[in-house]
């Protein structure tokens, strides 16, 4: 049983960036009133989001990096302040699969959120990057259809995120949802796959979700329980 609370924050749903909701009315200014570590994406889906140590990064569409405005909206982000309370030393090369199982022998239950960080050397890392959308906005599982795939070689970085229950489904991304930045600040983006050298993984739990909705019309109408969310979850996210 955790021994403290910790808040989590997060502007609106993953179900609704399924549905094509790629606007959204939070700043990135907001964002980081309520935490210094976290993940997202912009309106537009203009580039994939990471706050790092209270800076908040784009990982644009070609995998370059740059800081974001204060001004920037985002449609969907999850934020949190980091305080590791679990460390582990990984000393052997070490798979992604690897690394998520190394994870979830390590945590005491499934049932809370956890945000999630891998700081280390990587063999390389694949990274998906979606072009800026243009209205009227197709759903999530069309836009990804021109997406990009980009492969850093040997870097060193952090690859961080959250680990969202199942039944978190359509509040986030079940599973592990985790963005990438190599250490420069200049490569990154979503995360499929990777291979790690070595590295040190911290792991912050999550006790309390403060969820804030969109105050739009879009938001209003959007269709936030498919049939397949599962299925649309899977794809857009998980797949390598």
């Amino acid at each position: 049983m955790p021994a403290d609370r910790h808040l989590v924050y997060q502007t609106s749903l993953m179900s609704a960036l399924l549905d094509g909701i790629y606007d959204g009315d939070t700043t990135v200014a907001t964002l980081l009133e309520h935490g210094d570590f976290g993940l997202g994406t912009f309106n537009a889906l203009d580039g994939e989001m990471l706050i790092l140590d209270g800076v908040c990064y784009r990982m644009r569409v070609d995998g370059t990096v740059i800081p974001a405005d204060a001004s920037d909206l985002s449609p969907f982000a999850v934020v949190t302040r980091f305080v590791p309370t679990v460390t582990i030393p990984v000393d052997a090369p070490t798979s992604r699969d690897e690394a998520v199982a190394l994870i979830n022998a390590t945590l005491e239950s499934a049932n809370y959120l956890y945000a999630v960080r891998l700081t280390g050397e990587f063999e390389w890392v694949r990274v998906r990057a979606v072009q800026r959308q243009e209205k009227p906005y197709q759903p999530m599982s069309e836009a990804i259809r021109g997406e990009k795939t980009l492969e850093f070689g040997r870097s060193s970085g952090v690859v961080a995120g959250f680990r969202t229950p199942l039944y978190g489904q359509g509040i986030g991304v079940p599973g592990g949802h985790v963005h990438y930045i190599d250490a420069a600040h200049q490569h990154g983006g979503h995360v499929l796959d990777f291979a790690l050298v070595s590295g040190t993984i911290e792991i912050c739990i999550g006790t309390d979700l403060h969820l804030e909705l969109p105050l739009t019309a879009e938001f209003e109408q959007a269709d936030l329980s498919p049939d397949d969310l599962a299925d649309q979850i899977e794809q857009t996210e998980n797949h390598r």
